[in-house]
């Protein structure tokens, strides 16, 4: 174990157990800290000088009503209300940096000056660096990539800082923390799988794989969904207690059972259910949801808000299920809002969902294109490359919008969502998709654009956010939005011609089906976010050569349609290689799905050939490695590499082909090591992630809601959580 010279290996393990006996949100945490190989902490360090911006939202948040601006404003706190939760699935350790960044924060009254004349500039600096990373992805391991960060500041020059406070509770919070906040080895260096000694807030202690598959089949097998709970393996025999987030420390479901009876590679094995995990939270969301209802804008709002209540407060999936089928249907909303445990990309299984909370205006604007993209999505779906077979009945156009965000509680902001991830929503109520367009067009100061050659640097830079902005609408609407899934009914018929299936990939009919209770998500595991996230990406990168639906986006001329085309490719690429980053040559492991999948479309444009897409340099270090993209070959060869590879993933994912397309995927995302030599250059130049800024909203002495936003700084980042409940 790699940690701070200064403490002694002897010094960790008690911290350690210290842990594991602390109280969070009612549940022990744990962390499985062991011996490891020795890494450079240096490739670890929190970013200096990162990009920190503002999400601009007055101008869309003052033209709301007075009461669409409550509804926003008590959202907007039930999300945040969620903040402890997010970090309590991300690292024991989290949650008391939190209250130690906070702290010292109340102490020195946000006013750091003192604290820099006795200290010194930088490690203040260096710690105001730390706090502001830490609060961007709620927690001490990166939101994109899992990857633990530590702070700059030596542990003896944050020890005085923290003394300098002169704060009690800083010094305590201090001492719990401070072991997990610096210690480092090969495994606790990255989230993941309990069982290889990585990080994971969703096992309170050691769940092998095997067990958690098969805790998540049981729970399967009773039609409960597993996106709100923790696991914890009790300390004799095959039993297991799954922590239901909830208000309620009773089951007021109304269907869990008592207690579920199941095996484990043929030993037989029990769980059982405790409510109640982050009760204190979950409370308080609750009622911040109970004052939004009142201040909803129809019935449909109400439908969904009381379904929210009732899922927050009992624990129940099914409530929010049902909540999802109300804000399908809740079309066209001046404040479009979702909340919930929503994505699985961050537990290793690929079932446990993060908190995440989104409150937005609409950019009339900018929905106009995107209402045109849907109004003409069946005429560009008719072009994918797959049987109509493999294809919705028909397609339901989704509410597609532009948003400003207000508020984005989770551990970091998308550009784009595509949701409900309920298969059975999607199929037969529908989805909604929606551009953020204030996190898409926020900026900070300029950088160098890496690997981009030096004369296409302005290009570049002038279209590379109008290219993002067609790739991402393509993304969701056409990407996550297309496909059946070929299942069998629970009352045994099939959604399709079981008698004469759907030809596959071999030229013969499939096999493979999804059987009743099975969704795409529990078929395909783990594998499954990053292998849809490139799919999705697939079908933008198939339809951004077609010159319609570059109309739709204002793009009129072939000159200005060939230059967003290409650099989309160009952009694409890059981003594959700058994946690299996010891949662990150790464990042959990705630390995040959306970079797997543009690996994984590079790799596609690379094995095409002919020059399409090359990798060039000249000096042995690789520091002066571009991408270059043959824009007189994206028609052709790039058209139909890209063809090619999507009917597979398509195919794969439509026929349940879990073996076949898990094997294709995996092997194709395992990077080669002429290709991984470069990983060393995209570390070097690699740029510090961009942190968002976000605005608090209050009920002023009149009643009235205002709005109240942050400088672009780390003081600004820390000001904003410290002005707000959590």
């Amino acid at each position: 174990m790699n940690i701070i010279r200064s403490l002694s290996r002897s010094r960790i393990f008690p911290a350690i157990a210290r842990y594991q006996k602390v109280s969070k949100g009612s549940v022990r945490l744990f962390s499985c800290f062991r011996p490891s190989m020795s890494i450079n902490k240096e490739d670890y360090y929190a970013d200096t000088d990162a990009p920190i911006a503002r999400i601009e939202a007055s101008k869309y948040f003052g033209d709301l009503t007075p009461k669409e601006q409550r509804y926003a404003h008590y959202f907007s706190k039930a999300g945040h209300w969620g903040t402890r939760v997010v970090m309590r699935s991300v690292s024991p350790e989290s949650e008391d940096i939190y209250d130690l960044i906070l702290t010292i924060h109340k102490a020195v009254n946000g006013d750091y000056s003192e604290l820099k004349k006795n200290l010194g500039e930088r490690p203040v600096q260096q710690w105001l660096e730390y706090a502001s990373e830490f609060l961007a992805n709620l927690g001490n391991y990166k939101s994109f990539g899992d990857v633990k960060f530590i702070p700059r500041i030596p542990l003896t020059d944050l020890k005085t800082l923290v003394q300098s406070t002169n704060s009690e509770a800083a010094l305590q919070l201090f001492e719990s923390a401070r072991i997990a906040i610096y210690s480092l080895d090969g495994n606790t260096a990255l989230m993941g799988s309990p069982e290889k000694g990585q990080v994971s807030g969703y096992y309170l202690n050691l769940v092998t794989k095997a067990e958690g598959e098969a805790v998540d089949a049981a729970l399967a097998s009773k039609g409960i969904m597993p996106e709100n709970i923790r696991v914890e393996k009790a300390t004799s025999g095959n039993k297991f207690i799954v922590h239901v987030a909830s208000a309620f420390t009773s089951n007021a479901t109304g269907y869990y059972p008592e207690k579920i009876e199941f095996s484990i590679e043929g030993k037989p094995a029990s769980l059982t259910f405790q409510f109640g995990d982050h009760s204190k939270e979950f409370s308080h969301i609750a009622e911040s949801l109970q004052k939004a209802k009142k201040n909803a804008a129809n019935e449909t709002e109400v439908k969904m808000l009381e379904n929210y209540i009732a899922a927050f407060a009992t624990g129940s999936m099914n409530c929010h299920y049902n909540s999802q089928v109300y804000w399908v249907k809740d079309i066209g909303p001046s404040v479009e809002t979702n909340i919930g445990f929503i994505e699985t990309y961050r537990d290793y299984l690929g079932t446990k969902g993060e908190w995440e909370c989104l409150v937005a205006m609409v950019n009339k604007d900018r929905t106009k294109k995107f209402g045109s993209l849907v109004k003409n999505a069946t005429e560009f779906i008719t072009e994918l490359p797959w049987d109509k077979s493999f294809e919705k009945d028909r397609f339901t156009p989704p509410d597609f919008t532009s948003l400003e965000v207000l508020t984005y509680a989770g551990s970091g902001c998308p550009i784009g969502i595509n949701i409900p991830n309920y298969d059975k929503i999607r199929i037969n109520v529908g989805f909604k998709n929606v551009s953020l367009g204030n996190i898409l067009n926020a900026k900070s100061r300029k950088h160098h654009i890496s690997f981009i050659e030096e004369d296409l640097q302005k290009v570049y830079d002038d279209y590379c956010t109008k290219a993002f902005e067609v790739q991402v609408g393509i993304h969701e609407l056409l990407g996550h939005g297309t496909g059946k899934l070929l299942m069998e009914n629970g009352d045994g018929t099939f959604n399709f011609d079981r008698n004469s299936p759907p030809i596959g990939l071999d030229g013969k009919p499939v096999s493979t089906y999804y059987k009743p209770g099975e969704t795409w998500g529990s078929v395909f595991g783990s594998v499954a976010g990053p292998y849809e996230e490139c799919r999705a990406e697939s079908v933008a990168m198939y339809l951004i050569t077609n010159r319609k639906l570059l109309e739709i986006f204002g793009y009129k001329t072939t000159e200005e349609q060939d230059i967003v085309t290409y650099v989309s490719y160009l952009s694409m690429c890059r981003a594959g290689l700058l994946a690299l980053e996010f891949y662990d040559p150790e464990n042959k492991k990705w630390g995040q799905a959306h970079c797997q999948a543009r690996y994984a479309i590079m790799k596609t444009f690379l094995d095409a050939g002919e020059g399409l897409v090359k990798l060039e340099y000249t000096k042995p270090d690789y520091s002066d490695l571009v991408v270059k993209v043959d824009k007189s070959k994206i028609a052709t060869v790039g058209q139909k590499a890209i063809s090619d590879f999507l009917k597979k993933l398509h195919v794969y994912k439509c026929s349940a082909d879990v073996k076949h397309g898990s094997e294709f995927f995996e092997t194709l995302t395992t990077i080669p090591d002429d290709l991984l030599k470069f990983r060393k250059s995209v570390l070097a130049q690699k740029l510090p992630r961009k942190q968002l800024v976000q605005a608090n909203t209050y009920i002023d002495k009149d009643g009235k809601v205002q709005l109240k936003e942050y400088e672009e700084s780390e003081i600004g980042m820390i000001n904003s959580f410290a002005e707000r409940e959590t």
